[in-house]
């Protein structure tokens, strides 16, 4: 017996694919604004992001792009 809440398939989807876009496109305006001004000793007021965000952003926007083609986007 089943008394949870039933949510289609396709909706679960859709869910699913507007949140990784979402999440992606969040990540890749991170690194637009870095890549257009970033903050260093010659630029003290750039935009900054730590260089562990920087190259963590490249690896989730590529896994995301690939989950966002599996769902559907």
């Amino acid at each position: 017996m089943n008394t949870g809440l039933t949510i289609p398939h396709e909706v679960s989807d859709g869910i699913t694919l507007a949140t990784l876009i979402e999440g992606r496109d969040y990540l890749q305006s991170e690194l637009d604004q870095w890549n257009n001004n970033p903050k260093d000793e010659s630029n003290p007021s750039g935009y900054w992001l730590h260089p562990e965000d920087v190259v963590n952003n490249m690896n989730l926007i590529r896994a995301m792009n690939t989950l966002i083609k599996y769902y559907g986007g």
